[in-house]
C-alpha cells in the first residue's frame, strides 16, 4: 500500500514525526509537502496535490494534517473520488474505512498528540472495506451526486 503524507504549517510539526514512525515501520510513502515550516503558507496548496493523487489512484490511502483537521478535511471531500474524514478516536479510524471507505484520515496537528496520531494511523493503515452489499450501494450515490456534480 502506498501512503501519501501532507500538511500546512498547522500539521508541519506532526507530519515530520508520523513519516518518522511510518517509514521506521516500512511502509511506502510520498511526502505531498510543507517540506519545510513556513506559518504563512496554505493547506489547500498541499491538501489538493494529496488528493489529486488518491483520485488519480497514484497513492492508496492519505494522511492530512492541518491546525484542527477541519481545513484539510474540507478541502479534500472537494475532490472527487476522495472520502475524508477528521479522525480524533479509535472506533472511527477503523469503522470509517469499514462501512464508508474512507481514504483520507484528518488530523489536526494542534490537538492530536503524537501517539495518538500514530495510533490513529496505524489502525486507518491496517483497516479493510468490508464491501458489504448497504455499504457498497451507499457509495454507489456518493458516486451519482459526484457524476452530478460535473
Amino acid at each position: 500500500m502506498k501512503i501519501g503524507i501532507a500538511a500546512d504549517h498547522g500539521g508541519f510539526e506532526l507530519k515530520e514525526a508520523l513519516l518518522l514512525k511510518l517509514r521506521e515501520s516500512g511502509h511506502n510513502l510520498e511526502d505531498f509537502g510543507a517540506y519545510e515550516l513556513d506559518r504563512q503558507d496554505d493547506y489547500p496548496d498541499f491538501i489538493v496535490p494529496l488528493a489529486k493523487a488518491l483520485q488519480q489512484k497514484k497513492i492508496d490511502r492519505a494522511i492530512a494534517v492541518c491546525g484542527s483537521g477541519v481545513g484539510a478535511s474540507v478541502v479534500a471531500n472537494k475532490v472527487n473520488g476522495v472520502r475524508a474524514a477528521l479522525i480524533t478516536e479509535h472506533f472511527s479510524a477503523h469503522q470509517g474505512v469499514e462501512d464508508d471507505d474512507v481514504n483520507m484520515i484528518c488530523l489536526g496537528g494542534r490537538i492530536t498528540g503524537m501517539v495518538a496520531a500514530q495510533e490513529l494511523v496505524e489502525t486507518f493503515i491496517q483497516a479493510k472495506f468490508s464491501g458489504a452489499e448497504r455499504h457498497v450501494r451507499r457509495l454507489e450515490k456518493l458516486s451519482q451526486l459526484e457524476k452530478d456534480q460535473l
